[in-house]
C-alpha cells in the first residue's frame, strides 16, 4: 500500500516503482549500489521500505548502519507512517477487481477478487478450487470495463500459476477463453500465464521470492498457488514436526503478503481440508494450516459440492465482507451462474 505524504521531498508513484529512478534518489545510493540492490530483488522504493534491516543486510550485502539508513530514507520518501482513514479509503478505491465469471460469485465478493490481498479457497476435492484458479487466469486479462486488470494494451498484465500438484491444464484455459469471443485472444492469454511447477516446499518458496523480484518488470497482477499446503503437509509428518512446519509456512505466507501489498497483486491460494472427528454437530470439514494461515489470509472462501455442476461458495472470514454464501456452476466454458 502506498501512503501519501505532505513532505516536500516526496516523489511520484511512478518513481517509487521505477527500478532505477526511485532507488537512486536515496541518500548514498549511486547507480552501482542501485543495480546491486535490484539484483538482490529490491527493485523499487516500496520493496526497500517494507524490508527488515536483517533481510537487506543478508541479501544486499550491506552493513547494519548502511542498511538502516537506506530503509529509513525509502520510508521517508514514500511517507510511510501514520495516515488518515480518508487517504486509505481513496487508496482502496483504486484497488483492481477481477471477475470470477459468475455474477452471483462476484456479488458475494463485492465485485470480484481484489488486488493487494490474499484470498484463500478451501474445500474438498472436486469443489472447484482449481477450476476457479484457471478461470481467474483468463478473466484477469480482460479490460477493466469487462471485469479484468488489463488497462494498457501496450503493457499487458501477466499472471503466475505456481502448481504444486500437477493440476494445471492449458487446454482448460483455452476452453475458458473462447467464451469471451473477440474480447480475448487465446494465444495472448496463454503467453501471459507463467506456469511454475513446484516440486517441494523449498522450491515453492524460491518461486515466490523470484516473483517478488520480477513482478514490476513483468507487470504481474495475479499470483496463484495451487495448492499452498500440499508440500508442507507431505514433508512434515507427525506432531513432532508441526512447529517447524508452521514456522516455515508462516515465512512463506508473509512473502506472499509482501508481494500482494507492495506490488498491488491479487494472490490466490488454494487449500486442502481435514475432518475433525470429535465434532458431533455441524460441518466437521476444516482447512489445513491452522491459525498461521487463518491470520494471514484476508478473505477465506469455503467451497462445497452441490447437485451436478453446482457448487456453493461461502465467505468464512473477511475484514470487509459479511458471512454469506451463494451458488455457482462449473461448465465447459468455466465458472458461471446457475441457469
Amino acid at each position: 500500500m502506498h501512503l501519501k505524504t505532505n513532505s516536500p521531498e516526496k516523489i511520484t508513484l511512478e518513481d517509487s516503482k521505477s527500478p532505477i529512478t526511485g532507488i537512486i534518489t536515496l541518500p548514498g545510493v549511486g547507480s552501482a549500489l542501485s543495480r546491486k540492490l535490484q539484483e538482490a530483488g529490491f527493485s523499487t522504493l516500496e520493496s526497500i521500505a517494507t524490508v527488515s534491516i536483517g533481510e537487506l543486510m543478508a541479501l544486499g550485502g550491506l552493513g547494519e548502519k548502511t542498511a538502516g539508513k537506506i530503509i529509513q530514507a525509502a520510508r521517508d520518501k514514500l511517507g510511510y507512517g501514520f495516515v488518515t482513514a480518508d487517504v486509505i479509503l481513496e487508496t482502496r478505491r483504486n484497488m483492481l477487481r477481477a471477475t470470477t465469471g459468475a455474477d452471483t460469485l462476484d456479488d458475494l465478493l463485492n465485485g470480484g477478487i481484489e488486488t493487494g490481498s490474499i484470498t484463500e479457497l478451501y474445500g474438498e476435492f472436486r469443489t472447484g478450487k482449481t477450476q476457479l484458479a484457471h478461470q481467474l487466469c483468463v478473466t484477469c486479462q480482460l479490460p477493466p470495463a469487462l471485469g479484468g486488470f488489463n488497462n494498457d494494451d501496450n503493457n499487458p498484465i501477466s499472471c503466475i500459476y505456481i502448481d504444486t500438484e500437477g493440476t494445471f491444464r492449458p487446454e482448460r484455459i483455452v476452453s475458458m477463453t473462447t467464451r469471451f469471443g473477440s474480447d480475448l485472444d487465446v494465444q495472448m492469454v496463454l503467453k501471459h500465464i507463467f506456469h511454475g511447477r513446484a516440486y517441494n516446499s523449498d522450491h515453492q518458496m524460491v518461486l515466490v521470492e523470484n516473483i517478488i523480484k520480477d513482478a514490476p518488470s513483468k507487470n504481474v497482477k495475479l499470483v496463484i498457488v495451487d495448492s499452498l499446503i500440499a508440500h508442507f503437509r507431505a514433508e512434515f509428518v507427525g506432531r513432532g514436526t508441526l512447529a517447524a512446519r508452521q514456522q516455515k509456512l508462516n515465512q512463506h505466507l508473509h512473502s506472499l503478503l509482501k508481494l500482494a501489498e507492495v506490488s498491488n497483486v491479487a494472490v490466490i491460494v488454494t487449500n486442502q481440508v481435514h475432518s475433525q472427528p470429535d465434532m458431533f454437530f455441524g460441518d466437521p470439514t476444516m482447512p489445513v494450516g491452522g491459525h498461521i494461515l487463518a491470520h494471514v489470509s484476508h478473505t477465506r472462501i469455503y467451497l462445497r459440492k452441490s447437485k451436478g455442476e453446482r457448487r456453493i461458495a461461502r465467505i468464512v472470514d473477511s475484514p470487509l465482507l459479511p458471512e454469506s454464501e451463494t451458488v455457482f456452476a462449473i461448465t465447459e466454458e468455466g465458472i458461471g451462474d446457475v441457469h
